[in-house]
């Protein structure tokens, strides 16, 4: 069977999706983007993975985040995304916004990870390659290295938008000090720091704790949330405990060690307050996070398109009020 040409839906912009302004700069992003960590890689079809992007884009999500080892395996979120580039999104590249990172593991050797020139200039141009793309939006250094020059790092940044591989560049995990002195090189460079992307959620508020949301506002630079229902925690799945065919059930980077009977008991005083607002537990976390313009945009992750359009209900309900607030953080702080 000859599959349909597809055409993005006529009223992407009239479908409830916000936009956002990053820091001081002309990146709006939706206050929703879609994230390839999972769920497209090469263990997935390409037909679910085609369906999930071009619904997202339908729905108003214009900006795509990858990662050089996003699958699994490593590279093949961008290889799916490169097919669905080259046969479906291509006219539409002036309206996209793409992503992708470098600074975990990916090839053998020491150029394969971390934060070396070397390791960046020819993790991108792989990344290019397998996204059948001639630049990207925005290239970040995936993490602080602690055992590169971060001035070397970060003149490979610089460099990586004079050759015209990347219009913006960005960090991700950088602590507070490092944070500091890339956002000092990049500016006196005149290759500023725009966005600075951090793991972030009810479970997880470091970015606020240590200054991180502040400091990005300071200098100029949005931030971006990933995990924001930490792997699944912040969601319905596990009011009961551990289903079968749950992230922790399939073995990864969540672990039932992490579903203690503390956080149990947390995550179902938090769905009861969910609930009381008309929304789930992932609409509410997801809210949260939204609730004020510290957070340019949230990344969620989609196994179907069903569960896309979930979260993004999220944005029909952001306001929260004093008493809700402070219900929350009764929750989170047991006090």
């Amino acid at each position: 069977m000859i599959e349909p040409v597809y055409r993005a839906a006529d009223d992407r912009y009239q479908s409830g999706m916000t936009y956002r302004r990053a820091g001081r700069s002309g990146i709006f992003l939706p206050a929703i983007s879609l994230g390839l960590w999972h769920n497209f890689g090469d263990v997935d079809t390409l037909a679910d993975s085609k369906r999930k992007l071009h619904h997202a884009f339908d729905c108003g999500i214009n900006h795509f985040d990858l990662a050089n080892n996003y699958g699994p395996s490593d590279g093949s979120a961008e290889e799916t995304f490169g097919r669905v580039m080259k046969t479906s999104l291509a006219p539409y590249r002036d309206e996209l916004f793409i992503s992708t990172k470098a600074g975990h593991d990916m090839w053998p050797g020491p150029y394969g990870t971390w934060g070396s020139r070397k390791s960046l200039m020819a993790s991108l141009d792989q990344s290019l390659r397998r996204m059948n793309l001639e630049y990207v939006d925005i290239f970040y250094s995936h993490r602080y290295d602690p055992g590169t020059p971060l001035e070397e790092t970060m003149q490979a940044l610089v460099d990586i938008v004079r050759q015209g591989k990347a219009l913006y560049v960005g960090i991700s995990k950088y602590p507070p000090e490092a944070a500091r002195r890339a956002y000092e090189y990049l500016r006196e460079h005149d290759v500023p720091c725009l966005l600075y992307q951090g793991r972030y959620n009810l479970f997880n508020t470091e970015p606020a704790d240590l200054h991180i949301l502040e400091q990005a506002r300071e200098n100029g630079a949005g931030f971006i949330a990933f995990s924001p229902l930490a792997q699944g925690l912040l969601t319905n799945r596990y009011l009961e405990g551990i289903p079968a065919d749950s992230r922790i059930a399939r073995g990864g980077f969540l672990k039932a060690s992490a579903l203690t009977d503390e956080t149990l008991a947390k995550i179902r005083a938090l769905n009861d307050i969910a609930l009381q607002r008309g929304q789930t537990l992932a609409e509410m976390a997801i809210a949260w996070l939204l609730k004020d313009d510290w957070v340019t945009s949230v990344i969620v992750g989609a196994s179907s398109v069903a569960q896309l359009d979930d979260n993004l209900k999220a944005l029909q309900h952001t306001d929260f009020s004093e008493e809700e607030l402070q219900q929350i953080t009764s929750v989170l702080t047991g006090v």
